[in-house]
């Protein structure tokens, strides 16, 4: 069965010190107020010669050229350049051109150079690592599913080898090794959450999941349904016992050192709303509603093949939430893990219940940080739009969670959790309920929610990422259409932090 384990996630990345047999040589362009200037404008003179450069520059400005940002302009290459043509990019201006938009503007080269064999890169000369997981990303396709006429032609085929040109054969080994990991683990995200439900139901996503960190030397542990009921996992049997297909908790260890970080995801491997069914337009798109699992599960991995001198836990419990005899009604009352009970007004508030649960157990482990990932709720994207995530959580350390979301691009900002929101979650049967009963404040209730599950002394954040872990538009930058991977590139920035105090 194809998966995530099977197949290349994306083109071979190397260091290159010269041309070599490339194909197609990808220039970044600044835009100056004198036109565009090939970047970076000091390095590589031994392959960009004084005249080659400007003849290269003669020719983008004759087709328009300008050099804004992501802008892509493809010209023969000059003569004497070793390779048949050469690819454009804009980078917009020097004074904005930074990592993340490096990393955006190669992701467009690297969507575009569709057929080609071998691609190689002066990006490298401004960022090595944003240039690396730009192209690694942009050039990310899934196609696993499709065959016959919508098979991709040889000319659609992604670039099979990326090349960056260093100065010395030693240059940016290290950044290299760090970036292409990262990009894979992303990649490795977005794969699970591309695979449709009728591959990745809670067992197979438990399986793929164990089949991985197994492979990596990992730690696990797999509870079944009658573990699940055994243990009193009431969310996760809840929301699951409408699907003939019944739920899973995986928990994945990486033991790098003595500080302990627990990673939290929800994997609704398809979200129907159970009972409290959601509209049938656009319901397809909740084959992403396991995004938040994919992304604990590909970092934790990453921790591991890092070798971050931390330990990683990664508790995602993995149900699918569907209507029928045996699912939860309305007015249900279930006991979560660990004893608190919960009135189920609404079936589609789902994920909170299963990420309750996983909160309590990942407790146990007495973790100094937690973390959890979900797709949790529609109003994440009516508060903040589809591409940034939402961050909750004790003070201190939300905002850190969400500086370094922003300092990597992912761009999480800060929400607050009001105390006068708190009321509204009371039962009049049980110890709480798990919506409101008005739709004010939506990601911020959810999170209340979550709140009463984490122990006081514990540093904790909550990422909403229902938008931005699922594109359900156009692709742009190094993102694709459908899984992002967002918010990987967040968590694994956060650990590193942790690890560097």
């Amino acid at each position: 069965m194809t998966g995530v384990a099977d197949r290349s996630l994306g083109p071979e990345l190397a260091r290159v010190v010269g041309i070599g047999d490339a194909d197609v040589l990808v220039v970044g362009l600044f835009s100056t107020d004198d036109g565009p200037v090939i970047a970076p404008t000091d390095a590589f003179e031994d392959v960009l010669g004084g005249d080659v450069r400007a003849a290269l520059v003669e020719q983008l400005r004759a087709v328009g050229a300008k050099g804004k940002g992501e802008e892509l302009t493809r010209v023969p290459a000059p003569e004497g350049l070793g390779v048949t043509s050469v690819l454009a990019v804009g980078l917009g201006s020097p004074e904005k051109a930074d990592a993340e938009q490096v990393r955006k503007s190669a992701g467009v080269a690297g969507r575009a150079l569709g057929g080609v064999a071998t691609a190689v890169t002066t990006l490298s000369g401004l960022d090595l690592g944003a240039a690396a997981e730009g192209f690694y990303l942009g050039a990310y396709t899934f196609t696993a599913f499709k065959s016959g006429k919508s098979a991709p032609k040889p000319d659609e085929q992604p670039v099979r080898r990326v090349e960056f040109l260093v100065p010395t054969p030693e240059s940016g080994e290290e950044e290299l090794f760090r970036s292409q990991a990262i990009a894979e683990s992303v990649a490795t995200a977005r794969d699970f959450v591309n695979t449709p439900p009728s591959h990745l139901y809670p067992a197979e996503f438990a399986s793929r999941a164990a089949q991985l960190a197994e492979a990596a030397g990992l730690e696990v542990e797999v509870l079944d349904e009658k573990a699940l009921e055994a243990g009193g996992y009431g969310g996760v049997l809840g929301v699951g016992k409408g699907s003939s297909r019944p739920p899973r908790l995986v928990r994945i260890t990486y033991r790098g050192g003595e500080r302990k970080v627990a990673l939290i995801g929800k994997g609704i491997t398809f979200d129907t709303g159970g009972i409290s069914i959601k509209p049938a337009a656009n319901m397809e798109n909740m084959t992403s509603d396991m995004g938040g699992a994919a992304a604990v599960i590909a970092t934790t991995l990453l921790a591991a093949r890092l070798s971050l001198p931390v330990t990683v836990t990664a508790t995602v419990p993995m149900a699918e939430n569907m209507p029928s005899a045996t699912a939860q009604r309305p007015g249900d009352v279930l006991t979560q893990y660990g004893g608190t009970t919960v009135e189920v007004i609404n079936t589609d508030a789902e994920g909170r219940l299963i990420l309750a649960d996983a909160i309590v157990r990942a407790s146990e482990d007495d973790p100094e940080f937690i973390i959890d990932v979900a797709t949790l709720t529609g109003a994440q994207m009516v508060a903040l739009g589809t591409r940034t995530p939402g961050v909750m959580g004790t003070d201190e350390f939300r905002d850190r969670v969400a500086r370094i979301s922003q300092r990597v691009g992912e761009n999480a900002w800060a929400m607050p959790l009001p105390p006068e929101l708190r009321a509204d979650l009371n039962s009049k049967v049980a110890d709480l309920a798990n919506v409101s009963p008005h739709r004010w404040g939506g990601m911020l209730t959810a999170g209340l929610f979550l709140k009463e599950f984490v122990p006081e002394d514990v540093q904790w954040a909550h990422l909403d990422v229902a938008g931005p872990a699922y594109n359900t538009g156009g692709p742009f930058g190094y993102i694709p259409k459908g899984g992002t991977g967002v918010p990987v590139r967040t968590l694994i920035a956060v650990l590193e932090d942790i690890a560097a105090e």
